[in-house]
């Protein structure tokens, strides 16, 4: 497990990090979201050891990381690290050498990541003449080459087309069904939302949630519905009914208290007139998020996850 462990950071008078604790499972796509600014890519640099918290402390395995362990870490930053003048492949070969691979095992891990990637044609190329998205691309096969043991990886999916995302989702997927912990940041909330088995959500450098989105749906404890076909007004009078949204005369949505029963609601709704729909709303991934960070330091104050 990696597990970082209330790591805090301070910028001359701007507080970076507050205490920021959250694990990353083996086996697990852990999505790490928040505004400009928020603390992610300062956390995953501790993480790396770039930075150095003023407190706190980063475990992989029970044990602090230390060089040893960073190098079996495989790092994507947000700001390509590739050397613009040098070809693709022998660049990759030598990030593998760097890592402790023979040359006959870098060259055959060369190989198979640009082949799954889609680049296996462009290894005689220098990076600066691929487009952004291929760039990505070799930037993410430099993260894999030598088979790390976590990986993380701060804005992947930036400036690449659907299909490039479709790859680099799946294979993010695999090492995570290989047994490897994968966190990543992205300000693309649906994508994160499809890929990952728990998300973090940091704001002014405090994590203010963690959970699945479905732990994170169930945050406040309340019921919402979406009820289509009744007129307007069914929920008048009706005690512990809260209308949410109206969007059309014959569309409610509603928050219903906790002791108020949904079949008692649906029978109420029937009585004013036709049911062509009634279900439980699942806001996305963007709605919840837009909650959590609009809650403030009030929820910030809450620990996000117990210590591992």
């Amino acid at each position: 497990m990696l597990d970082i462990g209330g790591i805090s950071k301070r910028f001359g008078s701007r507080q970076a990090l507050a205490d920021v604790a959250f694990a990353v499972r083996p086996g697990e796509v852990f999505g790490f979201v928040g505004s400009n600014g928020a603390g992610k890519t300062t956390t995953m640099r501790i993480v790396l050891g770039v930075l150095e918290a003023d407190s706190g402390e980063v475990r992989w395995k029970g044990s602090p990381i230390d060089a040893e362990l960073r190098r079996r870490i495989g790092y994507m930053p947000e700001e390509r690290g590739l050397y613009p003048k040098m070809k693709v492949g022998e660049q990759l070969q030598y990030l593998a050498r760097l890592h402790g691979l023979s040359n006959t095992d870098a060259a055959a891990s060369v190989q198979r990541w640009t082949e799954r990637l889609g680049i296996s044609e462009r290894v005689g190329d220098e990076v600066q003449k691929l487009s952004l998205g291929n760039q990505q691309r070799v930037q993410l096969c430099a993260a894999l080459v030598h088979d790390p043991e976590v990986l993380v990886l701060d804005e992947p999916f930036s400036g690449l087309d659907p299909t490039a995302v479709g790859v680099m989702s799946s294979v993010l997927r695999d090492k995570a069904d290989s047994g490897v912990p994968v966190i990543f940041s992205s300000h693309q909330l649906d994508l994160v939302e499809r890929l990952c088995d728990r998300i973090g959500i940091i704001a002014a450098g405090r994590m203010v949630a963690v959970g699945s989105v479905e732990e994170l749906r169930a945050r406040d404890g309340a019921t919402v519905l979406d009820v289509h076909g009744p007129p307007t007004g069914w929920t008048d009078g009706i005690p512990g009914v809260e209308l949410v949204a109206a969007d059309d005369p014959t569309h409610a949505r509603v928050r219903l208290a906790p002791d108020v029963d949904d079949q008692d609601l649906l029978r109420a709704a029937l009585a004013a007139g036709p049911v062509h729909e009634f279900r439980r709303w699942r806001p996305p991934l963007t709605e919840l998020y837009r909650d959590v960070v609009e809650a403030g330091p009030a929820a910030a104050d809450q620990p996000a996850e117990p210590a591992a």
